[in-house]
């Protein structure tokens, strides 16, 4: 029987030689670094209970800066990153409800740098984890840089930003024992989640499809918080933010995304490189989701709150711009590593919303750039630097100074100017940033709003409406990540709360883990049915498509040569990019005698890395692919990752080892056209066939 986990809390005691030592004792208190106790661990102080919080918060000041602090150069989160530069086009003006220029003039075109990223591992760790992606765009604007820094999942974890010290802790590796790297499998990032209700609808996406996605270009964005716009006559509009890839959604399947971490760790990296460089350049459609006070104030929670998401049924998404990606960066250190998103930077016409996750990455954000590039000056670095604009301010110095200013007065006003009048740059009372002016009144409080309450219903919505297979995926997640955890009382207390989201869910999983179902957790709020939402899903949200994607034809000495070209005409018509794979990278002996040189070797190219493949072999190249269990992987992984498979005659015998039973898109490469249509998607119901989900 496992023992029960014991409970410690720190306090430090002075050495001999004057150096400090932490020592552990239960019941201890916490308190700030300096011993002070704190009452309250869970709330920022605000002005009332949905107000802003305030800078004399001390205690979040504190546990936020020592955190952002903790690692030097690397990133804390975030730290596995790719990125591109592009461009920005508005395709609709929103003047009716924002002066900022970049939302405002239709048809211009604005240069973009985005990060992608991975939350969880390091920079060393790989592209193919079930993790949150970011989404982070700097948009070099005529009025500043705008840099809208979000994640492929439009909530997250909690509501404070007090608790994302422990959040990103519970998930990194274990204190003790430095693993698991890139992975929230594991003791305490479940003990966190089952503590935290409000965690339980982040989970459902975590745990969907989305954390496993195809690709940087088949993959959402979203601004996360809820930010505001402000118009000519200063009247504000709350504002969700989207980002939508004209290639559409596609994910990976589970086993296949852990083979391919084995395969090319740099999976996403490379398919992001690789596309820009063949001119695929990716796209995404920029869409908005607006609304009123009095609109903001009729939806059935609260919009200040980031574990909430607005079902596009109750507020659609207009489309007013699109983001495309077109140059590689020249040097990743300089550009990918180097970049600094801050929320903070927004030009006039966009402000912040009252969210506590976002009053908290207001501070956050900068003082991280300041541990882990070293210098106050750090908009200097040329990925940092405004290029819409130019930027005229009297800070001076500091480590790393590489302007050389002139002139005697470094302060304003001043009047050195040899007119007598006042020198140098003056604020802008018309046309410059301006904060929404909004009326509180609120005390002082460590108060998480009551209209907060709410954990479970969103995460219900969500859960039921996904697809069957989608929910199957889902619930089969959670049931691997649960069987990582090695505390029965962790897992009990989180199928306690998924009761509350779906019985039916809290079922699978439980039988999934075979474990007794405990009683539902008890809720500060009763979780109530919503409308379904079609948005929410996944598979089929998008039409199926061969753009974009990358099919393997395997081929063997003695391979009909017009097979293989008909095939790579079909897919190529439809838009995706063929390689062609071989057991020898140096050249294939092909039926009419030529030789047809390889883009990838069998063993190093396997098929998790590809969207479809096609099996072209004479019968002698046959019987030798048998003999190789690298092609026999190749094919029998193809079919249990669910993706369309073409085959030669002579190619046959091989399928049949491998395991392949033909189902309708399993294809004669007689006809090429079929395959390439019914490659345009996963065969999702051939996986309940395949394997055991929850």
């Amino acid at each position: 029987m496992a023992k029960k986990a014991k409970t410690r809390t720190v306090a430090a005691q002075v050495g001999k030689g004057g150096e400090l030592h932490q020592t552990s004792a239960d019941g201890d208190r916490l308190t700030t670094n300096h011993g002070v106790p704190v009452s309250d661990n869970q709330n920022s102080l605000k002005a009332g209970p949905r107000g802003p919080s305030l800078l004399e918060d001390f205690v979040l000041r504190e546990k936020i800066q020592h955190f952002d602090h903790e690692r030097i150069p690397e990133r804390i989160v975030h730290a596995r990153g790719s990125a591109a530069h592009g461009y920005f086009e508005l395709t609709k003006s929103l003047a009716r409800h924002t002066r900022a220029k970049i939302l405002t003039e239709v048809g211009e075109r604005t240069e973009v740098f985005v990060r992608f990223s991975t939350v969880a591992g390091g920079a060393g760790s790989v592209d193919t984890p079930r993790d949150v992606r970011g989404f982070a765009v700097k948009l070099y604007t005529k009025e500043g840089n705008w840099d809208l820094v979000g994640n492929n999942i439009p909530v997250f974890f909690i509501q404070d930003a007090m608790k994302f010290p422990d959040l990103v802790h519970a998930v990194k590796m274990e204190a003790d024992r430095g693993y698991p790297q890139a992975a929230s499998a594991h003791d305490t990032f479940w003990d966190f989640v089952g503590l935290m209700p409000e965690s339980t609808h982040m989970i459902m996406w975590a745990m969907s499809d989305r954390a496993i996605p195809r690709s940087f270009r088949m993959m959402e964005g979203f601004g996360v918080n809820t930010f505001r716009l402000l118009n000519a006559k200063e009247e504000a509009t709350f504002v969700k933010f989207h980002w939508r890839p004209k290639l559409g959604l596609q994910s990976t399947v589970w086993d296949e995304a852990v083979k391919i971490a084995g395969a090319d760790p740099d999976y996403h990296r490379r398919d992001l490189f690789e596309a820009i460089e063949a001119g695929s350049f990716p796209e995404w459609e920029f869409g908005v989701q607006l609304l009123s006070q009095a609109e903001a104030d009729a939806l059935p929670f609260d919009i200040l709150d980031a574990t909430k998401v607005i079902p596009e049924e109750l507020c659609p998404i207009q489309i007013v711009g699109r983001l495309v990606l077109n140059r590689n960066p020249d040097n990743f250190f300089a550009e990918t590593e180097q970049a600094a998103f801050l929320p903070t930077n927004m030009p006039p016409g966009i402000d912040v919303s009252e969210d506590p996750l976002l009053q908290g990455r207001l501070f956050s954000y900068q003082d991280t750039q300041l541990s882990r590039l070293g210098t106050v000056n750090f908009h200097q670095i040329p990925i940092n630097s405004p290029k819409g604009c130019p930027f005229h301010n009297m800070q001076r110095d500091g480590k790393m100074q590489t302007m050389v200013f002139t002139g005697r007065a470094n302060y304003e006003p001043n009047s050195l100017a040899e007119n007598g009048e006042e020198a140098g740059p003056r604020e802008d009372p018309k046309s410059g940033f301006r904060s929404f002016a909004r009326e509180t009144d609120g005390a002082k409080v460590r108060l998480r709003s009551e209209s907060f309450a709410d954990h479970y219903s969103y995460a219900r919505l969500f859960f039921r409406s996904q697809s069957e297979i989608e929910q199957a995926h889902l619930a089969s997640a959670i049931v691997f990540e649960l069987s990582k955890v090695s505390l029965p009382h962790i897992r009990e207390r989180v199928l306690g709360n998924l009761g509350n989201v779906d019985e039916e869910l809290a079922k699978r999983v439980a039988a999934g883990l075979r474990v007794a179902l405990p009683a539902k957790s008890k809720t500060a709020v009763e979780p109530i049915d919503m409308k379904k939402s079609d948005g929410l899903r996944l598979i089929d949200k998008y039409s199926a498509t061969l753009s974009g994607r990358k099919v393997a034809i395997l081929i063997s000495d003695g391979a009909d040569g017009r097979s293989i070209n008909a095939v790579r005409k079909a897919v190529e018509d439809e838009g995706a990019t063929v390689q062609i794979i071989a057991p020898w990278i140096g050249g294939t002996s092909l039926k009419n005698g030529k030789t047809l040189e390889a883009d990838g070797q069998l063993a190093g190219s396997p098929s998790c890395l590809f969207d479809a493949v096609a099996i072209v072999a004479s019968q002698k190249g046959s019987e030798i692919l048998q003999k190789d269990a690298a092609a026999v992987a190749f094919v029998s992984d193809a079919f249990g990752h669910l993706k369309a498979i073409g085959y030669s005659e002579e190619a046959w015998p091989l399928l049949e080892k491998a395991g392949v039973v033909k189902d309708a898109s399993v294809i004669d490469i007689a006809d090429p056209a079929a395959f390439a249509e019914r490659a345009k998607s996963r065969q999702w119901d051939r996986e309940p066939k395949l394997r055991l989900l929850a």
